[in-house]
């Protein structure tokens, strides 16, 4: 597999968990196939893993989580960028409502992020989760318990982000209502 950006041989592989990703020796990108973006985000992030940002395009029949919203934020770099899979031109979207600028393949559904923008993500997604549990925790917390039973992902990988986000509410308690807390724990 050649690198999208500088068309050198992906020769490299790190591991983030489980997940096994390709890197460019030369310019650092990686390469992320189908579904690994999302995986290495919630290892490297778990206290951050509920927080997806949800994708639905059907005008490319592609429903993913984790990259675009619609059409409209869809770019073309002065120079053309290949998937080192399908070789054909990648879509550069940003990831959510970031500026961080991600390439995507259309038909495998891969992601190439130059060096340093999995930091950047990891950075995002964790200060999202910090603001969405406290100023909208009861709305992810509903959201998150449905998609238990409707989610993208499997039932326990949906209910392992209900219980990380259960476990924050305990966190939260902790901090801004210390007493009551205390109460709750003497009734055992």
């Amino acid at each position: 597999m050649k690198c999208p950006k500088c068309k050198k041989e992906l020769s490299e592989k790190i591991k983030i968990g489980d997940v096994e990703i390709d890197r460019c020796p030369n310019c650092g990108g990686l390469w992320f196939e189908k579904d690994e973006l999302r995986l290495a985000k919630d290892k490297e992030a778990p206290e951050a893993r509920w927080v997806d940002i949800e994708i639905k395009d059907k005008s490319l029949n592609w429903f993913q989580f984790d990259i675009w919203k619609s059409q409209v934020k869809f770019k073309v770099k002065k120079e053309l960028r290949y998937c080192p899979i399908d070789e054909i031109p990648l879509y550069q979207v940003n990831y959510g409502d970031t500026s961080i600028e991600i390439d995507v393949c259309g038909i495998c559904f891969g992601i190439w992020l130059d060096k340093g923008e999995f930091k950047k993500i990891i950075d995002y997604v964790e200060n999202k989760a910090d603001y969405e549990v406290l100023y909208n925790y009861a709305k992810n917390l509903a959201r998150e318990t449905k998609e238990i039973f409707v989610g993208p992902e499997s039932v326990k990988s949906e209910a392992t982000d209900l219980l990380v986000l259960i476990k924050l509410l305990k966190y939260k308690l902790a901090v801004q209502h210390p007493l009551l807390v205390k109460l709750i724990s003497n009734l055992r």
